[in-house]
């Protein structure tokens, strides 16, 4: 078992978009393995991997109420996203002690190479859906306070340089 530490706010790499990953290398599945590992610690429902410091676009992804059902995904994009939002109370390890209410798509189809190598395209739904969506949004150098209004994102901060 490998746990990374995570990055803390606000390391310039949470604000950086990871590179794209070309293909399924001992290197690509050792960072998931880690990913895996520090979500399951926390634990989570997601991670991306900039998240831990490597700037790959790798991200994995287990909203399952038992556990044990990891979905891996480099490259990982939305090709489609429902009308109908869902709220949910998001959170990150790189913010601790923060969290914010976020509406996200309630459904989202992602197109990403698996750990074979293929490219697959996969419904989310719920839960599963807002954490896809959370862990793309950390490859793509952005947290999920940037969904909030400038007002709520300055106090959320503001709050989490006081707890910091």
């Amino acid at each position: 078992m490998t746990v990374q530490p995570c990055l803390k706010w606000p390391d310039k790499r949470l604000r950086t978009a990871a590179e794209p990953v070309t293909e399924i290398t001992d290197q690509v599945r050792q960072v998931w393995r880690d990913l895996i590992d520090t979500m399951e610690a926390m634990p989570g429902v997601g991670m991306g991997a900039n998240q831990i410091g490597v700037m790959l676009r790798l991200a994995v992804v287990d909203a399952s109420e038992d556990r044990g059902q990891v979905v891996r995904m480099a490259n990982p994009e939305i090709l489609h996203a429902s009308v109908q939002l869902r709220p949910h109370a998001e959170a990150s390890p790189n913010l601790p002690g923060m969290s914010a209410l976020i509406k996200r798509p309630r459904a989202v189809t992602v197109g990403y190479m698996d750990e074979t190598g293929e490219t697959v395209e996969k419904d989310f739904v719920g839960l599963w859906a807002t954490s896809v969506q959370h862990q793309i949004d950390h490859i793509n150098g952005r947290m999920y306070f940037d969904h909030l209004s400038k007002v709520k994102r300055d106090m959320l901060l503001r709050k989490a340089r006081k707890l910091g």
